[in-house]
């Protein structure tokens, strides 16, 4: 049995923004007690946390990390199978890298875990997993594996076949595939359930758990347009579990959105608007979002933002007007949802995993620094 006692800290609430002086008692990878004064055996390690704020590790629920590798080149770019546009059955996890320099960037910046996956180039991009920071062996970092089946609409699949006169050329042919996917999969569903199948199917087993309601659908809009399509396609095919990744123009239509239940993964911020589709792209949007009671997740789609700079969004979403607890919950709470892993992650709570990242001063601070990352309770990083 491993346990860790972190003393002399300080809990942030990220629903209140209060800090409270607390004891964290860590046991066997999980939290198991907090308190402001927790008994322990003298053989307990202890860290001594000297007044650091306290925190959840943060989450980056969109992100192509390990897949789309740093200091590489083309060699290690495996986001986008562009040999075909509809390629459900892809994997994220046979393309992650571990060793990715990415890795490094999230642990010493409080990022614990993360979602990675396909790009967004195919009208259908694969599937996506949602995984720790820290480790050597990616089965091992697994929390969650499959969690979505990423789908894109808009620019991305047009721009890279409809140059080449290939479908999709049109956002009416974009649907079409996914539809047809959708359609063979529902009759795939129904001849394995009157044990008619003599021959596996690699691309419709891959989407029987969304259609049977075990994983999200993950749809890659910008437009208002296309987002309101994403919705469309989701209720044609009774698929309960809707992510809109990027958003842009969600806050067109956030009435929707809010009556209909469905999270944004919002961002990157910090790119150049080096297509049409981002044009419209603000913080504003952001609140008018979370005003709205819908829930939002600031994220980097690292590489396009850098996996380090995911807090750097946070607090510019602050100083353009969003509440310190939202941007917070943005990057815990909300991202863990969004990766249905809440019951795991996102939280200080017992019987969570212990991934918590301690700061020397407010995390929403410019000014403060990582101190401690620890992932499962292991201290994985110390300045």
């Amino acid at each position: 049995m491993s346990e860790l006692l972190i003393k002399n800290g300080l809990l942030l609430d990220i629903s209140s923004n209060a800090v409270n002086p607390a004891e964290i008692l860590i046991r066997d990878g999980k939290i198991a007690a907090i308190g402001t004064k927790i008994e322990i055996d003298s053989k307990l390690k202890v860290l001594d946390a000297k007044d650091g704020y306290i925190m959840p590790g943060m989450i980056d629920c969109h992100t192509h990390l390990g897949i789309i590798e740093e200091a590489t080149g083309k060699i290690g770019v495996d986001n986008n199978e562009t040999s075909n546009p509809v390629t459900p059955h892809l994997r994220g996890i046979d393309a992650i890298n571990p060793m990715d320099i990415a890795f490094g960037d999230a642990v010493r910046s409080g990022v614990t875990s993360v979602m990675s996956g396909p790009g967004s180039n195919n009208a259908v991009g694969g599937l996506s997993t949602a995984i720790k920071t820290h480790g050597s062996i990616i089965d091992k970092m697994i929390i969650k594996n499959p969690i979505g089946l990423k789908i894109a609409l808009g620019e991305n699949p047009i721009s890279t076949y409809g140059i080449k006169d290939k479908a999709p050329v049109t956002r009416m042919g974009i649907t079409a595939l996914i539809r047809e996917l959708f359609m063979q999969a529902q009759d795939y569903i129904y001849q394995k359930e009157q044990n008619k199948i003599t021959e596996r199917n690699i691309k419709l087993e891959s989407i029987v758990p969304l259609l049977k309601g075990e994983m999200s659908l993950r749809c890659h809009a910008h437009r208002a347009d296309d987002i309101v399509t994403a919705i469309r396609i989701a209720e044609e095919f009774n698929i309960k579990r809707l992510v809109i990744e990027h958003g842009t123009e969600a806050h067109l239509v956030k009435d929707f959105l809010k009556d209909k239940d469905i999270p944004v993964a919002f961002g990157p911020m910090l790119t150049p608007r080096i297509k049409m589709e981002l044009k419209n792209r603000c913080y504003g949007s952001v609140i008018e979002l979370v005003e709205a009671g819908i829930k939002v997740s600031l994220i980097t789609d690292h590489p396009y933002n850098s996996i380090d700079q995911l807090r750097t969004i946070c607090i510019l979403a602050v100083s353009e007007g969003l509440s310190p607890a939202a941007a917070l919950r943005s990057v815990t709470e909300n991202a863990a949802e969004i990766l249905h892993c809440e019951g795991r992650i996102g939280k200080i709570h017992p019987g969570f995993d212990a991934d918590i990242a301690i700061y020397n001063g407010h995390p929403l601070n410019i000014n403060s620094n990582v101190q401690y990352t620890i992932i499962n309770g292991s201290i994985v990083y110390s300045r």
